[in-house]
């Protein structure tokens, strides 16, 4: 069918003549129609006031109505009906939304709530009024381009002369037919500093601001076009090491939504928390209570994780420029808004200085009319008709005429007629020399301005930011998000079982062979005897194959995780070793780290976590020749290379058994350790107290509250006591001074010693009665230490003890040396006057600067200063000051 006959065909049969319509015709053109209406007439702003329709509407309909005094909102949504061709309910929440950005409508009422997503009261409850911000920056009729209703009773503005980037500063969410527009509110303050810098041909930068506050990834931005992304977190904070607090929540949340979100993952067993308390009023607090033995940091990483304490925006700027939508970024945006208020203000200045103008133009002729007392000459009284009259005045100023800015109408001369004698009476000279005067000054002001109408722009952008900008900083915090692997963060929420016999695996198998902990999104590496492996989801019961080696949680882009391996090669019986890393693989491809040679086996695995190497002790098997039945190879020598390599030839005689004669240390670089205070367990995730960087025999150092130190390797599975005082990296040429209460003799005692121990063993260094009390500790190398006496001693001068004079350094088995033969009333220790490289508080800032997390509850000692009360008895409530 041609083109032409696509809407209608004629259709006759038999004498009947009928017409037939397409619908496909209908639809392309209605279609369309009602698209580009959606697009112009509601869902998109217009770049010249950054509005959409219904927002231009109501805002002209409150200036209609201003007074001064607030006024119902159901009154201004039927005010607005009138320029409107929408519902009432349309109307309303659009004002609802403008009141809640606090920018333009000053609102009086229950409006609502963003945080707690609370609606706002019946618009005939609350009311509103323009905020003197929007009547400064939003109206000038004298500039604004006009045009019918649409039932052409009333004119309303095409657009208003906003003399301000409102669109950046209020953002926009709409979805029209066939495309969209999104961007984010934008801070009022860096909004004007931005104009500023723009028109001072400066660069500058644009990034959203969001009522809500929170903290945000501007990385992917792209200037608010499509294909950007925004990373948007809740603030949360540490309450305590059991409760975490979150005050600040993403744009586009609610502290509802917040909190489903959070019990949905806890059913899921994604995260692990005992309630939620919302205790949201003006701000923001909602109570995280953790579990017993659950990490708050790890929980932190969690809760960004896996629940709407993390959101990603995509923004989409899309505006109407000359009737059409236009996809530009912010920065273009913010540019062209500039623009247009320097031609605003400099509209405004021309309008004002035609009217300046005008008012010297009459001033001047009023005082010639006045001053050569025109009003009473003969003729002019005599004057037949108007005519004449008009004449006479206009050949008596004659005279004047080359002086003046423009020509005399006939206009001017009725307008001098109609001047009172009331008027003429009181006329004064000096007053109207003046009043000229002036008009000329401010004429010159005005074109001052226009020569210089950026500057003038600028000041007036300084004028908005000094006079509104007080309230308006940013609330949303910029920064830069590393990315949190869910496999690392998530409650290891299910127990792994395989059933080596039968050759499955799962989450299932209560009775069968416990494995490890793990969680359900975590992948399994499975190695078996024939040098085949491979990684699988966790999953309820699985057949993985017979001659399982070994099986455990897959770590993807895990390098320091090593797996020493020797093996026999089927075809030639050589034994081949290697040492190789996985790191990431296809999930559910098997792959082999043997030549893959029929026959071929493992016949020594291992696998370790900090790349730690192996002594092996080889024993051959005899035959004719062979003198060397026994050697030793130490796998340490051998490079870590990738899992593909063929490995180095062990031997080519074959093999009786293979043992592990010594447990090497790791071959890898240092690796760094953090302590978490809350589950009391070491890790490589930076969570919690930094320690330092291991590396070989390296230790860490802990002293405990109790009175009572021991040294620990960095194996991240090692448990540790309650009540610690310090964990750190052991450091054996620092030494430790210490004052305890001896309950045996009931003084106090001062000690000093270097540790060096074995580790793994529990030492007691303040003696063995188990009412003896720890009082402080310090690295410091020359402490210094200021007693204050009490009870029958209290008159007594204070006394200021130089540690390493008093005594010198022992065994940690020595008792120690008594600090004084007085009642001892408080102990204070005091900055030391000789300083030491190597003390705590030069170590302390260097890890606190490296490791960047606070240290509270897992190091408790204030080297300065620290004060010490001494109970006088027993009966006086002697106890722990820990």
């Amino acid at each position: 069918m041609s083109e032409e006959n696509l809407d209608h065909e004629e259709i006759q049969d038999d004498n009947i003549k009928e017409e037939v319509t397409y619908l496909s015709g209908m639809y392309r053109d209605w279609f369309l129609d009602y698209a580009s209406y959606v697009i112009l007439e509601r869902a998109v702003p217009y770049i010249n006031d950054g509005l959409k329709p219904v927002q231009r509407r109501i805002m002209h309909a409150m200036r209609e109505m201003d007074d001064g005094r607030y006024n119902k909102v159901a009154n201004i949504i039927g005010q607005t009906m009138q320029y409107h061709p929408h519902g009432d309910a349309s109307i309303g929440d659009a004002i609802v939304q403008i009141g809640q950005k606090e920018l333009l409508i000053d609102s009086q009422g229950n409006w609502g709530n963003i945080l707690t997503g609370d609606g706002a009261a019946a618009p005939r409850y609350i009311e509103a009024r323009l905020t003197k911000f929007a009547l400064e920056v939003l109206f000038n009729p004298k500039t604004t381009e006009w045009k019918l209703s649409y039932d052409g009773r009333k004119k309303e503005p095409v657009t208003l002369p906003v003399k301000f980037p409102l669109l950046l500063a209020q953002g926009v969410d709409g979805i029209a037919v066939g495309l969209a527009s999104k961007m984010f509110p934008h801070n009022f303050i860096e909004l004007i500093d931005a104009s500023i810098a723009y028109l001072r041909g400066k660069n500058f930068e644009l990034y959203p601001d969001f009522p809500t506050g929170g903290s945000a990834d501007f990385s992917k931005y792209n200037d608010g076009l499509r294909g950007g992304s925004v990373k948007v977190r809740a603030k949360i904070e540490k309450r305590d090491n059991k409760t975490l607090v979150i005050n600040e929540v993403p744009y586009g949340k609610t502290t509802s939504t917040l909190i489903e979100s959070i019990i949905k993952a806890n059913d899921k067993g994604k995260i692990k928390i005992k309630k939620i308390d919302d205790n949201t009023a003006a701000d923001v607090e909602i109570l995280v209570h953790l579990a017993a033995g659950v990490s708050s940091d790890k929980t932190i990483d969690a809760l960004y994780a896996f629940t709407d304490c993390e959101v990603s925006l995509s923004p989409n700027a899309c505006i109407i420029e000359n009737d059409k939508p236009h996809f530009i970024g912010v920065s273009e945006i913010l540019k062209r808004s500039a623009d247009s208020t320097k031609d605003l203000l400099k509209l405004e200045l021309e309008i004002r200085k035609s009217e300046l103008e005008e008012q010297w133009h009459f001033s001047s002729l009023e005082k010639i009319f006045i001053e050569e007392r025109i009003y009473k000459d003969k003729k002019f009284e005599d004057a037949e008709n108007m005519d004449q009259a008009v004449a006479h005045i206009d050949n008596r100023l004659e005279p004047w005429k080359p002086k003046l800015k423009r020509d005399v109408t006939r206009e001017d001369i009725l307008k001098l007629m109609e001047i009172r004698m009331a008027r003429i009476l009181k006329f004064n000279k000096d007053k109207a020399n003046d009043l000229l005067k002036s008009i000329e000054d401010e004429i010159a002001e005005v074109e001052h301005n226009i020569e210089n109408i950026v500057d003038f722009t600028i000041a007036w952008f300084k004028h908005l930011k000094q006079k509104y900008g007080k309230g308006k900083e940013r609330k949303t915090e910029i920064r830069s998000f590393e990315n949190i692997v869910a496999a690392k963060v998530v409650v290891k929420n299910e127990k792994l079982y395989v059933d080596r016999k039968e050759g499955f695996m799962g989450t299932s198998l209560k009775k069968a062979e416990f494995v490890c902990d793990c969680s359900d999104i975590d992948d399994i590496i499975i190695f078996r005897r024939d040098g085949s492996y491979y990684i699988t989801k966790v999953t309820d019961k699985a057949f993985i194959g017979k001659n399982i080696l070994h099986l455990a949680v897959f770590k993807k882009s895990d390098k320091r995780t090593i797996y020493n391996v020797v093996y026999k090669d089927g075809e030639t019986g050589f034994y081949y070793m290697k040492r190789f890393f996985v790191t990431g693989v296809t999930r559910d491809k098997e792959y082999n780290l043997t030549k893959e040679t029929k026959g071929s086996r493992i016949v020594y695995f291992s696998a370790n976590p900090n790349g730690e190497a192996e002594v092996l002790r080889i024993v051959l098997k005899p035959k004719p020749r062979l003198k060397k039945l026994i050697f030793e190879e130490d796998l340490g020598e051998l490079a870590i290379k990738g899992r593909q390599s063929m490995g180095n030839i062990l031997t080519k005689n074959e093999v009786h058994k293979i043992t592990l004669k010594e447990k090497g240390v790791s071959t890898l670089g240092g690796r760094k350790i953090w302590f978490d205070p809350d589950v009391l367990r070491l890790n490589a995730d930076s969570r919690g107290k930094y320690l330092g960087e291991f590396t070989g025999e390296d230790q860490i150092l802990v002293i405990y509250k109790s009175g009572d130190f021991q040294l620990y390797n960095y194996d991240l599975s090692n448990h540790f006591q309650q009540d610690i005082l310090v964990i750190e990296k052991f450091d054996r040429r620092k030494i430790l001074s210490v004052v305890y209460f001896d309950a045996d003799q009931d003084y106090y005692y001062v000690k000093r010693f270097e540790i060096d121990e074995p580790e793994g063993k529990l030492i007691r260094f303040i003696g063995d009665n188990k009412d003896n009390r720890l009082v402080s500790i310090t690295w410091v190398h020359y402490p210094r230490l200021e007693l204050t006496f009490g009870g029958k001693n209290a008159e007594r001068e204070n006394e200021i003890i130089e540690v390493a004079e008093f005594i010198g350094v022992k065994s940690w088995k020595a008792k120690g040396k008594r600090l004084s033969n007085y009642d001892v009333n408080k102990i204070i220790e005091i900055e030391p006057t000789i300083k030491d490289d190597y003390d705590h508080h030069e170590d302390e800032s260097e890890r606190d600067e490296e490791g960047g997390v606070d240290d509270n509850a897992v190091d408790n000692t204030d080297d300065i200063p620290m004060e010490i009360n001494r109970p006088k008895n027993e009966d006086d409530g002697q106890g722990s000051l820990f």
